[in-house]
């Protein structure tokens, strides 16, 4: 089942469902990066600005006016990273870097939207709004049940037009309905949320070149997250915890996501806090009930909402802060390496309804 995933609390997400042994899906970036020569430009960050004729440069030439948006030009080791408004030509000459860039600063929704390509023409989108904290974090995603027609529109014509010949899953990082990040995979922190089915579909584009997903009635998800402070050391809460709260009614599934044998230091985060768990649900308030029970599991008196102090810092409060932060390092991680081979216990989940 060479469904590769790099994150053990998401590899059951993938694990029941069969694939070809001579097929690689990849769900994270330095699989598909590798994987997609002829299409890999689109980790460029700069070119992927330059595509749609926004503002922007390399470190080393000035902006003409601020605000503007700073981060790598490319990071496959946990998307937002080293990213950070820019206010002024002070904070521009104290944060210049080799290897970043500066862009237009965007403000609006910011939304991951999910895409079917076979040979460069779109056959299904999802979208996922998300809610923005301070310091990078989001405090949840709304799986949308509605199609955006506009986005769609918008998307559909950068792929014509970029992605000729490009057979596979397409994520778009937007904001305002301009592209921040493109990833050639399937979405890791979500899957369970868009129906069944659909995970057999992914695969069948893979293997076949095409998509035939029977898609049921659109439903509305919920991708909860629980951060904590940085500076402390966590651990993972007992298997029967995790049990009860993948139990509650309304929750599909519960991920711990850091590694337990780890220091936090080994771990990608955004600047205003340490990610200890996702809850995936199809009520918002079940999400918001697991995570208080996770939260008082983890010792913490209330669910974390972002250090101001490193928001500042790192010019993170506005509404672009950053990508999504789903990609941490694991060590022990070979790139390529399939879902079977590392089996994890700290992902609860029950049945989609």
């Amino acid at each position: 089942m060479p469904i590769h995933e790099r994150d053990p609390w998401r590899r059951a997400y993938f694990a029941a469902t069969s694939c070809p042994a001579d097929i690689d899906i990849p769900t994270d970036d330095a699989d598909a990066y590798r994987w997609n020569p002829s299409h890999r430009w689109v980790y460029n960050k700069l070119r992927v600005a330059e595509s749609q004729g926004l503002e922007c440069a390399p470190h080393g030439i000035q902006p003409t006016h601020y605000p503007v948006f700073s981060k790598p030009i490319f990071n496959l080791d946990g998307m937002g990273l080293g990213s950070r408004l820019l206010r002024d030509a002070d904070a521009y000459e104290l944060h210049r870097q080799p290897g970043h860039m500066w862009m237009t600063y965007l403000v609006g929704q910011h939304i991951s939207t999910d895409t079917a390509v076979v040979d460069g023409m779109v056959h299904w989108m999802g979208h996922a709004r998300g809610l923005p904290l301070s310091g990078g974090l989001f405090d949840y995603w709304t799986i949308e049940e509605v199609p955006r027609a506009d986005l769609e529109a918008y998307c559909t014509e950068w792929i014509r037009a970029n992605l000729a010949g490009y057979t596979g899953m397409v994520n778009f990082e937007t904001i305002g309905g301009r592209i921040i990040e493109v990833h050639l995979r399937v979405t890791d922190q979500w899957p369970d949320l868009y129906g069944a089915g659909w995970l057999e579909a992914v695969v069948q584009l893979y293997c076949n070149s095409t998509w035939n997903y029977r898609e049921p009635e659109r439903r509305r998800g919920y991708s909860v997250a629980l951060f904590g402070p940085h500076g402390r050391t966590y651990s993972h809460p007992d298997d029967a915890v995790l049990g009860d709260v993948a139990a509650l009614p309304g929750v599909s599934s519960v991920q711990i996501t850091f590694h337990n044998d780890q220091p936090a230091l080994n771990h990608a985060m955004p600047p205003g806090g340490f990610r200890l768990a996702v809850i995936n649900a199809w009520d918002l308030a079940a999400g918001f009930k697991a995570r208080e029970r996770l939260t008082r599991a983890f010792g913490l008196n209330a669910p974390f909402t972002g250090s101001e102090g490193a928001a500042a810092r790192d010019g993170l409060t506005g509404g672009a802060a950053s990508g999504k932060t789903h990609a941490l390092r694991e060590p022990q991680y070979r790139p390529g390496e399939a879902v079977a081979s590392h089996p994890t216990k700290r992902f609860h989940t029950r049945s989609r309804r």
